[in-house]
This record gives C-alpha cells, sequence and structure tokens, in this order.
C-alpha cells in the first residue's frame, strides 16, 4: 500500500485494503520462537519425531503465526501522516491450519471498522486472514484491532 494518510482508510470499510507479501517460516524462526516462550513440544522442534507425526515434520507454533501479524503489517502498510501505532488487540482468533517449517504465508487485511478516537487518533479493526503458500484452508483468521495516532 503506497504512503497514503490513515485517514484515508476511513471511507474503506468493507473492503480488502491490503495483501503482505510472503515471508517463509523457516525452522530457525521456529526454535527461535520456541527458546523466546519456552515451548519445545516436539512437533515444532523434533524434526525426526515429527516426521511420523500426521504433519509429517515440524509445525509453526500458533502463537508465532498470530505473532507475524505485526510484521506482515508494516511490510504492508506504510502511513505518511502516522506518528505511533499500537496494538489493542484481538476479538476473535482461531488456528484453522499447521503450518509446516519451510512454507511461506502471507496476511490479506479487509477493514472491518474505522473509529475515531481522542489523542487524535482511528481505532481500526482488520479481518485479517493469514493465508499458506499452496494451500486451500487458511493457517489463521483473526479480528485484530490497531490503534493509530496522527
Amino acid at each position: 500500500m503506497s504512503a497514503s494518510g490513515i485517514q484515508a482508510l476511513e471511507h474503506r470499510v468493507g473492503e480488502e485494503v491490503a495483501v503482505s507479501p510472503w515471508i517463509e517460516i523457516t525452522q530457525e524462526r521456529v526454535d527461535t520462537f520456541a527458546k523466546a516462550i519456552d515451548d519445545f513440544q516436539w512437533i515444532h522442534v523434533d524434526r525426526e519425531r515429527a516426521q511420523k507425526s500426521p504433519f509429517g515434520g515440524t509445525i509453526a507454533h500458533g502463537f508465532l503465526t498470530l505473532s507475524l501479524l505485526s510484521h506482515l503489517s508494516e511490510r504492508t502498510f506504510a502511513y505518511a501522516d502516522r506518528k505511533m501505532g499500537v496494538n489493542y488487540g484481538l476479538n476473535r482468533v482461531r488456528f484453522t491450519s499447521p503450518v509446516p517449517s519451510g512454507s511461506r504465508v502471507r496476511a490479506r487485511f479487509t477493514l472491518a471498522k474505522y473509529e475515531k478516537i481522542e489523542g487524535n487518533g482511528v481505532q481500526v479493526t482488520w479481518n485479517t486472514v493469514v493465508e499458506i503458500e499452496g494451500k486451500d484452508k487458511p493457517a489463521l483468521v483473526a479480528e485484530w484491532i490497531g490503534r493509530h495516532y496522527y
């Protein structure tokens, strides 16, 4: 998305506004995330054991996929007038399909709500879908809320 102002979104409620670039979910990324949150479940980090699982290999943590929303958003949107943006939360999250290590994901952002808030800002609610390249079923669907100040 071009570097237009955050206020340009006001009339785009209900529209898919942007699609992020693809990013690879490497095993190194999964291992680093496991270390960061102390979650070493074998389906994420034990390559040999995971080969024999129903997944056929290691998979990303659901919370890793969710945490990538900020990164995917920053790689997708540029707001010329934004001074600060904050993650305000989520109303709904579903992990709908495992993300195999080595696969690529991207996010689709549909604007569900645009609300003016105090402090010269707006609150935007995105219906976000994280897709896995080559798969019909998404990895994650979320209603994600951000606040932006200009």
